[in-house]
């Protein structure tokens, strides 16, 4: 029998948690110069891979043999670079984290580096180094903002499976997405339920970023696409009101804006679906409480317990119902008004 691995040192942990960027900043210099797209059909030298790039060949080597080291590609005995499971994730394909890194490691990494000023003011960093709030800062970078849409899919592609398999959406004849960006999950949940209409809502921007691929989908003929602003109005004949990763965008004074709005529409029976993350009490690991600080930093909003949703809607008007629990990260936290 093998003896139990010794505990990391203390210090050694610290260490390695505080050279995190060293690591992510490697993924985005790979990502950036699509280095996967690049081996996909056979492993390469640095130099190769240089000369495609624009890049230093040496310099490209000693970023790539680190990531290897890492699992993200494999150097052979011939010095060439070739795919392995993670380094396929950064392929440029429908879902793959490639937007993600490219997000992580451009704008969110700027504001990160800001991080204590959000600390000190509770404020986004963001609109300090960007000099405006993350979502008018996308309506005037439409590279940004693609790469925004993508990776949302990437990150949260597979939270909408499992939001559908916890949840009958089948019981509803229309459901409003609040927010839904290019409208992945309204889609889906339309694929999946062929009795149940749908509504996309979002600023102008998005809509027409969206229109496109609703206009090639398989139900197009049952989703209506509206473009507006959340913090105004929401449209009224909906049986459902969905808001997936929409409300942690926002502080309290904000998000009751938005569910009043959906309060002044709603049918007494209509209820309010909320897709979030929600926090658990304890020290336990868990991947909502990071994405919190990223809420800080980046649009200015916050994750929340079970306890400060449930006191949220009480004062917009909704009571909590229930907290449906999926398979990935994110809960259905349900509302009706009272």
């Amino acid at each position: 029998m093998n003896a139990a691995a010794a505990p990391q040192p203390a210090n050694y942990a610290i260490f390695e948690m505080a050279c995190g960027y060293w690591v992510s900043q490697s993924l985005y210099v790979a990502a950036k110069l699509g280095i996967a797209d690049l081996v996909a059909d056979g492993p390469k030298t640095a130099d190769e891979l240089a000369a495609a790039t624009g890049m230093h060949g040496p310099s490209l080597y000693r970023v790539l043999r680190a990531l290897a080291s890492k699992g993200v590609f494999a150097e052979d005995a011939e010095r060439r670079f070739g795919l392995t499971p993670l380094a396929e994730c950064l392929l440029s394909r429908p879902g793959s984290q490639r937007a993600m890194v490219l997000m992580m490691g451009e704008e969110h990494y700027q504001a990160y580096g800001e991080l204590l000023y959000s600390v000190q003011t509770g404020k986004p960093s963001f609109v300090k180094v960007m000099g405006e709030p993350v979502f008018d800062y996308m309506s005037k970078h439409p590279e940004a903002a693609a790469i925004f849409d993508e990776a949302m899919t990437g990150i949260h592609g597979a939270e909408t499976a499992a939001m559908i398999d916890a949840y009958d959406f089948s019981q509803f004849g229309t459901v409003v997405d609040i927010g839904g960006g290019n409208g992945t999950v309204i889609r889906t949940v339309l694929e999946k339920n062929p009795t149940v209409s749908g509504v996309l809502y979002d600023l102008p921007h998005v809509v027409q970023r969206a229109q496109p691929l609703f206009d090639a989908s398989s139900v197009a003929g049952r989703a209506k696409l509206i473009s507006g602003s959340f913090f105004e109005s929401v449209p009224p004949g909906g049986d459902a009101y969905m808001m997936r990763h929409i409300i942690h965008d926002w502080y309290d004074d904000e998000c009751r804006t938005i569910l009043k709005n959906c309060h002044a529409v709603m049918r007494p029976d209509a209820k309010l679906l909320v897709i979030d993350a929600v926090i658990e009490p304890g020290n336990e690991p868990q991947f909502a409480k990071y994405l919190d600080i990223t809420m800080l930093a980046i649009p200015g909003g916050k994750e929340r317990t079970e306890a400060e949703f449930r006191e949220l809607f009480a004062s917009a008007g909704f009571e909590l119902t229930r907290v449906v629990p999926t398979r990935s990260s994110v809960s259905i936290v349900e509302g009706r008004k009272e």
